[in-house]
């Protein structure tokens, strides 16, 4: 169930917040209170204690959720729309799954019927499991792009999109024409960028996949429009790292690639980063350019693990991502509690334990602020965007049975994270702008 709300409103229940980076905190018994902005949009106005919240807020009308637990919605940081059908196909690697899956599938989003049919289910799915923030891949055809765009403003969903840039080493049907691949682009900034609660990303899909000519033009667009995303792919699959290195034999690394076609920066996300170094973290964190972690995925495709350890000591951005359809699940508690398995078995031993405050802060706030966009989604503090999920801690017989024994917040979350999936969200409330 998807609400949406403009006038004042208040809603009692327990509510997560993230007072700090990897710090939760739960109100038992909360009010959230949201109204609309100076531009009509619905914010938080206020959270904390029923007793003393509701005080302030006295002729406010009040939805009674007790028993249930509002959080911020969660924030996909990397996802392809249209790799839907091709969730739990099997394949060999990451390269062998793109030519016999991927590639035929997106050859159908040429058809704009096809491209909103899927776009229609994708959102759809989206908010089904509480995303209320994602960034996403499209195809290399215009049409997919302003299908997605179309549906995300219809259903008010915050979502970044762009065309795919693929002029080489690509099948016919995907791969597109160096110069109209930047003029479309530029063309779908113009019309979309930062229209409702839309954004737009440029996104080569990976270094193999673009020429010369076709970076350099991205990077030119990414110095001219300051404010849009920038997406792609590094480091995720050894034989993919093997074949930049022939590309660019020069280069320091496959991210330095990347960098030396100006598209590295703030707003500027990468997914997977799992065969990187220090000089390649560095890099990452003085120029502000961030790392979506895709757990299910690398898992899927066997594809290596991210380095948590070396991540904090590094200290660049990153967030919690499902990467369908290389991801196994639209899920954020499937991606959070893969990305436990990761952290624990995937390190230098002994593993990293991660604590169900980071878990789920690496999936809202942490997200949010690698996107550039700290303090606007992804938290309930007052002035955030009011997209929220209202969670049923007893969804499940099993659910009710080990939550009703958590004897902490830490407890708590983690059994939300390991049993739960989409029947654990009863609702999610979309900031929506009003008439």
């Amino acid at each position: 169930m998807v609400q949406y709300s403009w006038a004042m409103k208040a809603y009692r229940a327990s509510i997560l917040s993230f007072p700090g980076p990897a710090q939760a905190a739960l109100e038992s018994d909360g009010l959230l209170v949201v109204g609309p902005d100076a531009r009509g949009r619905q914010v938080v106005e206020a959270a904390g204690p029923w007793a003393s919240v509701s005080a302030r807020y006295p002729d406010v009308p009040v939805e009674d959720l007790t028993g249930r637990i509002i959080a911020p919605g969660f924030v996909d940081m990397h996802i392809h729309y249209p790799q839907l059908d091709v969730i739990g196909s099997p394949a060999d690697g990451l390269l062998p799954w793109l030519d016999t899956y991927t590639f035929p599938h997106e050859k159908r989003y040429s058809a704009l019927e096809h491209s909103a049919e899927s776009a229609t289910f994708f959102i759809a799915e989206l908010l089904r499991h509480g995303v209320t923030t994602a960034l996403a891949f499209a195809t290399s055809h215009p049409e997919s792009v302003h299908a997605l765009f179309a549906e995300a403003q219809k259903k008010q969903l915050r979502l970044i999109t762009g065309k795919c840039l693929m002029d080489q080493n690509a099948p016919d049907g995907v791969r597109d024409e160096t110069a109209q691949s930047l003029l479309d682009t530029e063309t779908l900034i113009r019309r979309w960028h930062g229209v409702d609660r839309l954004g737009y990303a440029i996104t080569p899909r990976f270094v193999p996949s673009c020429s010369p000519a076709q970076l350099r033009g991205a990077g030119e667009l990414a110095a001219k429009y300051a404010d849009v995303w920038i997406q792609s792919h590094v480091a995720e699959n050894r034989d993919e790292i093997e074949w930049v290195r022939r590309l660019y034999p020069q280069a320091r690394s496959y991210l330095s690639v990347y960098e030396q076609f100006g598209l590295l920066r703030p707003r500027a996300v990468y997914a997977h980063c799992i065969h990187i170094d220090d000089e390649d973290r560095a890099l990452m964190r003085n120029t502000g350019t961030a790392a979506a972690v895709s757990p299910t995925s690398n898992l899927f495709l066997g594809s290596g693990f991210f380095d948590y350890a070396a991540a904090e000591r590094c200290g660049f951005l990153y967030g919690l991502a499902s990467d369908v359809g290389g991801g196994t699940s639209f899920s954020p508690f499937h991606t959070m509690l893969a990305a436990y398995y990761v952290g624990r078995e995937g390190q230098t031993k002994p593993g990293v334990s991660l604590s169900p405050q980071s878990l789920w802060w690496q999936h809202t706030g942490g997200a949010a602020r690698a996107l550039g966009l700290d303090g606007v989604v992804g938290n309930l503090t007052p002035g955030c965007e009011a997209d929220f999920v209202v969670l049923n801690p007893k969804a499940t017989p099993l659910l009710a049975r080990k939550t009703a024994q958590a004897a902490s917040l830490d407890e708590l979350l983690f059994s939300l994270i390991v049993l739960g999936d989409d029947r654990l969200v009863e609702k999610t409330v979309i900031s929506q702008a009003g008439a």
